[in-house]
């Protein structure tokens, strides 16, 4: 451990001799102070909260970024070319030690320099949420700096449902029909009767069951929050609906009726009373639709109870910590890819896997469609080629990848008051440094291990 230690206390020192690390530290510092002194909030929690933890978490984390990517490829490329790897490699030291003493030595700086724009960030947003007008700091106290866990009513498997009404109206056609129609009659069909499940019909009531476990002790004598979104016909943002829930069971004369008037499309959030967890810890909640059009909730997340887990400050550290994770992964790639290629082009193919990342959205699209080929207008489908067979696959494959690494998304959750559980952590560590990272970790450390040191010398 000694001599790991040793290589990453070199790593601190080459990193501070290089320009972009300070260049990086006055980035950080203009995005922690200089954003939010130039990006005014609106004077509500929500605008404060845009500022000072989506914009600048996000931005520490781009820089964070782009600094490790661009550290793990030339602190150990760099080393090779200049002729500093090969009098390492004469001492008693073996590479793997070398290699997973850089990627210490990366985590360690990214962990000092997280910490410090972390704490600067939280004091910031504790110094700027006293300066809002009092309402708005109990909203932000209630539904932003808390850490809010979540219970969801269970879904209904309605495949079997689709199965049946498929086969129905399959039967009751008496013409041929071709591979894409029956496909086209599938789709339409399962539309419906996921929306006959999600839709709430004029003066129909429906009823949600949710089970909080352990967190209904915890509970007890604290309000919780009944968090909702739903969808009308109607196309109209400006126009609210008046909408009757009621909170507890049903045949309960400690049921309570409460009236909210809320707009469409788009999470809105009221007060559950508190006790009204039943003594088996299921909170019943049922609404009653008294508009002229129908209302539809989604099954995922149109209704959902949250309630308060932890503090704000240890749900930030956490949050922080599975960035950290991220950063750690970042290390991997890049140390993987300098073990075997000179800076520029490892640093290229280290940018490349990066931006394959960030186009998640588009390889989903594929993926989804089954075809890189685009809309066919003259068919009204999506066309396809044979080189789909292959291209589809792999982005399916490459997707799955993607997604150990972003499922988590600790800004998001900290700017919504969510909670990030040591459960969430512990599974982002597992996810994206022991098993996304480690495989790159073996690859690099391989191919170190075997690399020729004088010849990648004689090449450069």
């Amino acid at each position: 451990m000694q001599r790991i230690l040793a290589i990453a206390g070199l790593t601190w020192k080459s990193a501070f001799r290089y320009r972009l690390f300070w260049i990086m530290t006055a980035l950080l510092l203009l995005s922690v102070v200089g954003l939010p002194a130039l990006l005014k909030d609106d004077g509500t929690a929500q605008g404060l909260t845009q500022i000072l933890l989506t914009y600048s978490l996000s931005s520490i984390t781009a820089l964070l970024g782009f600094f490790t990517l661009w550290l793990g490829c030339g602190t150990l490329a760099k080393d090779v070319e200049e002729c500093q790897m090969q009098m390492i490699a004469v001492k008693p030291i073996a590479r793997w030690q070398v290699w997973f003493g850089k990627w210490l030595g990366i985590i360690g700086l990214n962990a000092g320099l997280l910490a410090i724009s972390g704490a600067a960030v939280f004091g910031v947003l504790m110094w700027r949420a006293h300066r809002l007008p009092a309402a708005q700091q109990e909203i932000l106290q209630r539904e932003i700096l808390v850490a809010r866990g979540s219970a969801k009513p269970p879904v209904t498997d309605l495949q079997p449902l689709i199965n049946e009404a498929i086969q129905k109206r399959l039967s009751s056609i008496r013409v041929t029909l071709s591979q894409a129609d029956k496909m086209s009659i599938a789709q339409q069909v399962a539309a419906a009767v996921i929306s006959s499940n999600e839709v709430v019909a004029t003066m129909e009531s429906r009823e949600w069951k949710f089970d909080l476990g352990s967190a209904a002790t915890a509970m007890r004598d604290k309000p919780m929050q009944l968090r909702v979104k739903f969808h009308t016909t109607e196309y109209n943002e400006d126009k609210t609906y008046d909408t009757l829930w009621r909170i507890g069971p049903a045949d309960s004369a400690s049921s309570l009726l409460v009236e909210q008037t809320l707009p469409a499309d788009s999470y809105q959030e009221f007060d559950v009373p508190p006790n009204m967890v039943s003594s088996d810890g299921t909170l019943s909640v049922g609404f009653l639709n008294r508009n002229e059009t129908p209302i539809l909730f989604p099954m995922e997340d149109g209704v959902e109870v949250l309630y308060q887990e932890s503090t704000f400050g240890i749900n930030f550290c956490r949050g922080l910590a599975i960035i950290l994770c991220w950063l750690g992964f970042l290390a991997a790639i890049g140390l993987a890819a300098a073990s075997f290629l000179s800076f520029p082009v490892a640093a290229f193919a280290s940018l490349g896997i990066l931006i394959m990342a960030l186009s998640s959205g588009t390889l989903k699209s594929v993926v989804d469609n089954g075809t890189v080929t685009g809309w066919d207008s003259g068919a009204s489908s999506y066309g396809h080629s044979p080189l789909d067979l292959i291209i589809v696959p792999l982005f399916r494959g490459t997707l799955k990848v993607i997604n150990l690494a972003t499922t988590f998304s600790p800004v998001d959750y900290l700017s919504s008051g969510r909670s990030i559980t040591w459960g969430d952590l512990g599974l982002a560590f597992a996810q994206i440094i022991i098993l996304l990272g480690g495989v790159f970790a073996v690859i690099g450390i391989v191919l170190f291990t075997r690399r020729e040191l004088a010849a990648a010398q004689a090449q450069s």
